[in-house]
């Protein structure tokens, strides 16, 4: 009897793509603390970055590479020299290095984009192959827009890159053009027509522009796809991609049906999505599957009496499955360091030394204003106090005062640490936020503009934390800030300085990148 391969390897490209959403880039701290959440979740690959793009990138690239262990680590690059070779620079030395090569195969972009000939992408795309296996032995080569490639010239593609050595082939919905029906039928084709593809596994790579890039890799898995690419949440370029976590866990929990299975420890789905949220400030929509806040949340009289007799009746996945605990430790301004460490171990988040310190002294803080203090709570102290502390700090805010009224024109008195020195300062404005931001930016100098400012109450009741977020823009830089505290004004001055940091770091990374 021949062995049936039943076994769906997950390639995570939250790191890449996840993070072409707009305005999630992230730093080579934050893609470290992700990429170590990627391993707790036990993913097969984890395309790092795109090492040729960015000196930061490529810096990402590297440290992933070399610093996480478990997973194959990958870069993706272009059919051309000096990305190959970029990529090798970044993983050289690594333990399981990976090269993902792409060049499109479809009449449309050939014709349209690139103006290249049929003949010249294959010819290179064979070139760039042989030179990436001249490397390392893991290579993946992935045909950009297949769905829309005409069959008999994708199935050459192919059949000549495997024979040039690629050991993966990635077949793209590269518009999220496909359906479920017509992209099963492309993968059954391949399989059926290329001659030679028993030398390779089939990986698929789908986007939801419109909605169907969880069926799309269901389809193509139930017709012999074995690699998945796919993002937490699903973020990604434009409307996004194969969001892992709902994936994962329809073969985990329809095996009896699909046979197929991964080897994701799905307990750690939950703190991955909250931690990707809270890093890229893309929030995950309440009535999101499987990582939303209402997935597992019941209001109908009906569902309630049915689950209270039975969980089977309205579950169809135990919430624990996921990582999320229906019990909850109260924590307030009694409680200790040890039971606070419990709870951000039970959130998904590993922290110890002065990172520690400095989030319980956040928290002990917090707790004396507050009754009580929830998870939504703890993880923004993670996300303001541990999370940032690698994002280079020239502004600091160390004073804030405002006034203000029905009768009154807001005004803010701001004091400012640039470069190490303290600067105070006045100023006004329409409102209590518009009076501080403009006192700030008078201090620094920005010439940045504010294109969204956004509140979001982490918990209920009027003693909660306010998470405010704002995204700036300039000269073409656009980057997310975040800061959170019970009293709002602080928090928006805190995102807004944030954000201003996280410019410098990008004007930086933009002069690093012209001097090489």
């Amino acid at each position: 009897m021949k062995n049936v391969d039943t076994r769906i390897r997950i390639f995570d490209t939250t790191l890449r793509d996840g993070e072409q959403s707009p305005g999630a880039s992230m730093n080579v701290e934050e893609k470290l603390i992700v990429a170590r959440q990627l391993a707790k979740l036990g993913v097969d690959v984890i395309e790092a970055g795109f090492a040729f793009s960015s000196p930061g990138d490529f810096e990402a690239v590297r440290r992933i590479a070399h610093e996480v262990e478990g997973p194959v680590m990958c870069s993706l690059a272009r059919c051309k020299h000096e990305d190959i070779d970029a990529a090798w620079g970044a993983l050289k030395g690594s333990s399981k290095p990976r090269i993902h090569t792409f060049i499109s195969t479809s009449d449309i972009h050939l014709l349209h984009q690139f103006k290249l000939s049929r003949e010249e992408a294959l010819r290179r795309a064979v070139e760039m192959v042989e030179r990436a296996r001249g490397y390392l032995d893991d290579v993946e080569f992935s045909a950009m827009d297949a769905s829309r490639t005409e069959p008999e010239y994708l199935y050459e593609m192919i059949e000549a890159v495997i024979n040039a050595g690629a050991s993966t082939i990635n077949i793209p919905d590269t518009v999220g053009y496909a359906l479920p029906e017509t992209f099963g039928a492309l993968i059954k084709g391949i399989k059926e027509n290329v001659h030679n593809i028993g030398k390779a596994i089939i990986s698929v790579h789908c986007h939801n522009d419109l909605g169907l890039a969880v069926a799309n890799s269901l389809s193509a898995a139930i017709n012999g796809a074995r690699q998945i690419e796919c993002t937490i949440n699903g973020i990604g370029e434009r409307a996004g991609n194969c969001s892992l976590e709902e994936i994962v866990m329809i073969f985990k929990t329809r095996k009896d049906l699909l046979g197929l299975d991964t080897g994701i420890t799905t307990e750690q789905l939950y703190p991955a999505s909250r931690l990707v949220s809270s890093i890229t400030g893309i929030m995950v929509q309440p009535n999101k599957a499987i990582v939303g806040d209402n997935a597992f949340a019941h209001e109908s009289g009906i569902h309630q009496d049915g689950l209270l007799k039975d969980k089977s009746t309205y579950e169809i996945i135990r919430p624990e499955s996921i990582g999320l605990s229906r019990s909850t430790l109260v924590l307030g301004k009694h409680s200790g360091r040890h039971a606070f460490k419990a709870r951000l171990a039970d959130l998904g988040y590993d922290i110890a030394g002065e990172n520690l310190d400095k989030a319980f002294e956040r928290f002990k803080a917090l707790a004396d204003k507050k009754k009580e203090v929830f998870d939504e709570d703890i993880e923004a102290i993670v996300q303001d106090e541990v999370l940032r502390l690698d994002l280079p700090e020239r502004y600091k805010l160390l004073r804030l005062y405002v006034q203000g009224g029905t009768d009154a024109q807001p005004n803010a008195e701001v004091t400012v640490e640039v470069d190490g020195k303290a600067i105070t300062a006045k100023g006004a404005g329409d409102g209590p936020v518009d009076a501080a931001y403009n006192t700030i930016a008078g201090i620094v100098k920005t010439r940045s503009r504010l294109l969204k400012y956004s509140v979001n109450a982490i918990t209920g009741g009027t003693d909660a934390q306010g998470e405010v977020s704002v995204r700036l823009e300039e000269d073409g830089n656009i980057v997310l800030g975040q800061g959170s505290h019970t009293d709002i004004i602080v928090a928006s001055a805190k995102a807004y300085i944030n954000a201003l940091n996280r410019l410098e770091y990008k004007k930086k990374d933009k002069k690093e990148m012209l001097v090489l």
